[in-house]
């Protein structure tokens, strides 16, 4: 137990609080686990210590190890999750909350009628968020994550590209060239101005005009129909909307991009409590089985 907190919290003083002890007892405790591997386990770097490669090799042994002990000690009686209050915090963007938000909720609340979800936004990244126990899961396809974290593949985001009904390059045929010939809008959290779409044109000697960096998917949908801009989304945000409704129309890239895939993440010592697993489960059958509202 000690030296899989230890490993988590890449800190003496974290390990001694949450195992209750004070610092230099816990210090004594590393002191006695160096000895026993015959490695340091952790070392400075900085203000912060860092495991060993040893220690990092250990890590996932010593907290399998771990949990199966802590199941010795559960109950062997079956979760009523309907008699449970389950409230989750999930952290990612709109592409996922607009996508599938009503749809999970509406997995879970099968289950747990008295369910309740929170979504975080999808901000600046955050490496300690799912360590320190902030999140309950984390859902997105770019940010980093410490060595310990769990993931999982949802599926792969393939990008397509929104204009006004009655836009001009609908007049011709699709080509690269007459996809820079207009301005494009592009979503951004980092408000980066480039990505995989430039480069992609740049290996063909093409660039486009980026008049505009919004931060969310859906920022710009309502006013993209008076505008001659176009607008690249993940085709999961295309298939979400009343096109026709809102005078928008979708086409695909006129050449093949690398598909990003969404994941999601968690903390270790989440992987066998019960509830948590059950909440990564209706995630997984909700992205890989649910519709988008306004799919056919």
């Amino acid at each position: 137990m000690a030296l899989d907190l230890l490993l988590e919290e890449g800190s003496v003083a974290g390990a001694a609080r949450r195992m209750n002890l004070s610092g230099p007892a816990m210090s004594r405790t590393l002191g006695r686990i160096r000895e026993a591997f015959g490695d340091p386990i952790l070392v400075a770097a900085g203000r912060k210590m860092v495991p060993t490669p040893h220690a990092l090799e250990l890590q996932a042994r010593i907290h399998e190890i771990v949990g199966t002990a802590s199941e010795l000690f559960r109950p062997e009686n079956p979760i009523d999750l309907a008699a449970m209050e389950p409230q989750f915090t999930i952290r990612t963007n709109d592409l996922f909350i607009g996508a599938f938000g009503m749809a999970l909720l509406g997995r879970l609340q099968t289950k747990a009628p008295r369910c309740r979800l929170r979504f975080a936004p999808d901000g600046d990244d955050d490496l300690d968020m799912l360590r320190e126990g902030r999140i309950d899961l984390y859902i997105g396809a770019t940010i980093a994550l410490r060595p310990e974290i769990r993931t999982q593949a949802l599926f792969d985001l393939t990008f397509q590209v929104l204009a006004r009904a009655g836009h001009p390059i609908f007049e011709t045929t699709i080509t690269p060239q007459s996809l820079v010939a207009h301005g494009h809008i592009v979503v951004s959290r980092r408000s980066q101005w480039i990505g995989p779409i430039d480069r992609v044109l740049g290996e063909m000697g093409l660039s486009r005009t980026i008049a505009l960096v919004v931060p969310t998917y859906y920022s710009m949908i309502e006013t993209l129909r008076f505008s001659d801009m176009i607008m690249p989304v993940p085709d999961i945000v295309a298939r979400n909307l009343p096109l026709e409704t809102i005078g928008l129309k979708v086409f695909d890239l006129p050449f093949p991009i690398e598909p990003v895939t969404l994941f999601q993440a968690w903390h270790p010592r989440h992987d066998r409590d019960f509830v948590h697993r059950w909440l990564r489960q209706e995630v997984l059958a909700t992205a890989r089985n649910a519709r988008p509202i306004g799919e056919g």
